[in-house]
């Protein structure tokens, strides 16, 4: 995923990261500096849904504006592991991460 944040502050007038900011604050969404500066950059790994609902209020956008599906990097993943399996001459295996046992007791009813 493309995040489009810039692009979509940039149609609505909106240079800075500060400005932004203090837009987003204005409607309840306290920010540090460091996540405003990942937001803005793009380098973000993550999100709540809570505050991308007030971002897309405050730029007045849906979701699907800010978030941009990159299909050719699925297909290059795909191929990758296509190439890998190929090489060694197997299918990947998903393995149990440690200390997944059977003796977990179940889930309630």
């Amino acid at each position: 995923m493309k995040w489009n944040l810039r692009v979509q502050a940039a149609e609505r007038g909106i240079w800075k990261s500060a400005e932004l900011r203090r837009m987003l604050a204005a409607a309840g969404l306290e920010m540090s500096q460091g996540k405003m500066s990942g937001l803005w950059t793009g380098t973000l790994t993550t999100i709540r849904l809570d505050d991308l609902d007030v971002i897309c209020h405050v730029l007045d956008c849906q979701p699907t504006d800010l978030l941009v599906p990159e299909p050719e990097k699925v297909s290059a993943r795909t191929r990758r592991l296509e190439q890998h399996s190929e090489a060694n001459g197997s299918t990947p295996r998903v393995t149990p991460r440690l200390g997944a046992k059977d003796d977990r007791p179940a889930p309630p009813l």
